[in-house]
């Protein structure tokens, strides 16, 4: 694990997983960018095939993870049953007190491969359906959204979802990574850092802004109102969601996929409606704070991935969780890191006042 995991060029707007730019890792498979994040090297041909085979072979929950979902609220956000059940399968995993680096590994696996069917399985339960059980044979993308609605996506929405999970796979030292590196340097077990990185990431001001966007333009309800919509919570000096970033101080390289993915997305269904409202949006931002104000302040990556799910029907209370479906990897390539340091995170006070 010599390469640094990410890398981020906030001025230039450059982004590298493993010292790899976004613009290649995207047109991979999840499976491929997850082995690279957490291996440290793109995997070849047999490498790819033999760790595919192991996630799609650990897709499967038990029936008392089942039995745990439908004892849920199901007027919750699904990423507060996620971490529920993430923590209450980490019982059921042979590994659970193997702390080596083998075991670990395993783990990890069965991290990636099982939170996609948990996500789906809450969903439809919560709906009074039946969870759909996962098809081996489909991409982590497709599959995710065939145990979501019982039949199988087009060819374009598996590559949007596949994309989607690999350009939420891991953003350097965001605040759920950071909190899942803490838990991990303690030597506490794999599941209790992702369970950590799953409580941080529910928040609004990180992953939950992908539901926040979605609601948005959904209350601009149409592109005649978007300027406007703007132009008032500006005036207010209120937040614009799935705009500006702490770290990019251009256009988030991640931004401009999604922006072309919703695109794609909104031609190939003949409905130009909601990328339509999130354009306007767009423009009206960039012309009242980078071109007047000289403020950068761009869409961030939640912006697009917002329009992204409307076209795809996946409604807001999944938002956050699907984002910690392809985040998984990274946080784990992040505690393998720390695991090797051997060293607790522990900061000082006074550091708060530079939050």
């Amino acid at each position: 694990m010599s390469k640094n995991i990410c890398f981020i060029d906030g001025l230039e707007g450059i982004l590298k997983y493993r010292e790899i730019d976004i613009n290649k890792l995207v047109d991979l498979p999840y499976d491929a960018v997850s082995y690279l994040l957490i291996l440290g090297d793109l995997p070849g041909d047999p490498e790819l095939a033999e760790y595919s085979a192991c996630l799609h072979g650990e897709r499967e929950v038990n029936r008392e993870v089942i039995d745990v979902i439908h004892m849920c609220n199901f007027n919750i956000e699904a990423i507060e049953a996620l971490r529920t059940i993430v923590s209450f399968i980490s019982q059921f995993d042979p590994d659970i007190n193997d702390s080596s680096p083998e075991g670990n590994k395993r783990k990890a696996i069965r991290l990636i491969a099982k939170i996609p069917t948990i996500v789906a399985a809450y969903y439809r339960i919560a709906n009074g359906n039946q969870p759909v059980s996962p098809d081996p044979s489909l991409s982590h993308g497709a599959n995710f959204l065939y145990m979501l609605r019982g039949n199988k996506p087009t060819q374009l929405e598996a590559e949007v979802m596949e994309k989607d999970f690999i350009l939420s796979a891991e953003h350097e030292l965001n605040a759920s990574t950071f909190s899942s590196r803490v838990t991990a340097s303690t030597l506490s077990d794999l599941y209790s850092a992702v369970v950590s990185g799953l409580c941080t990431l529910k928040g609004p001001l990180h992953g939950g802004a992908r539901a926040e966007v979605t609601a948005m333009i959904e209350e601009i309800t149409c592109p005649e109102n978007a300027e406007s919509y703007v132009l008032d919570k500006l005036s207010k000096k209120e937040k614009i969601m799935g705009f500006g970033h702490r770290v990019y101080k251009t256009y988030d390289p991640r931004g401009t996929i999604f922006k072309q993915l919703a695109k794609q997305l909104a031609e190939a269904k003949g409905d130009m409606h909601w990328y339509n409202i999130a354009e306007v949006v767009e423009n009206t931002v960039v012309r009242e704070l980078v071109e007047k104000k000289g403020k950068p302040i761009y869409p961030n990556v939640d912006f697009y991935s917002g329009v992204i799910y409307k076209y795809m029907d996946i409604p807001p209370q999944l938002a956050t969780s699907i984002f910690a479906i392809g985040r998984v990897s990274g946080w784990i390539a992040h505690c393998f890191d720390q695991y090797e340091k051997k060293r607790i995170i522990r900061p000082r006070a006074f550091m708060l006042d530079e939050c």
